[in-house]
């Protein structure tokens, strides 16, 4: 995938966030650095600093969700240089949790940041909190 361009990178990666809400954390972690640094600021207000507690976290909450969510992804902004790349938005989520009947909806505002490896494109940031109100664009 290292010839893969920015934008084709973040359709994979958008999917690899369908799977995670619905319990499947593989693509996730192909998507996502192998090599230092690499950090999520959590939606609930938590801090993870690097690959293997990133992973790790990423890997716990992927466990918590049953299949049949539904994730969307609203962009406000993104952009690379080729090197770095960023994305910007709102995910709007409906999701099952584990031995639960109901689904849950979840709305994120995100900024996640990319790196281009040997290997492709990365995930090494996420930035995640709950968005309480509408989204406004100028």
């Amino acid at each position: 995938m290292a010839t893969e361009n920015f934008n084709d990178y973040l359709k994979r990666r958008f999917a690899a966030s369908d799977a995670f809400v619905n319990g499947d954390i593989e693509p996730l972690i192909e998507v996502s650095a192998s090599e230092e640094p690499a950090s999520i600021f959590g939606p609930m207000g938590g801090c993870v600093f690097g690959v293997e507690k990133v992973n790790a976290v990423n890997t716990a909450g992927a466990k918590a969700f049953a299949p049949g969510a539904e994730n969307e992804f609203e962009e406000f902004h993104q952009s690379s240089d080729g090197k770095l790349g960023y994305w910007t938005g709102i995910q709007r989520s409906k999701v099952i949790f584990k031995g639960k009947d109901e689904t849950v909806p979840m709305a994120l505002r995100l900024t996640e940041i990319y790196r281009r490896d040997d290997d492709g494109w990365k995930l090494i940031h996420r930035h995640a909190d709950t968005k309480v109100e509408k989204a406004e664009k100028a």
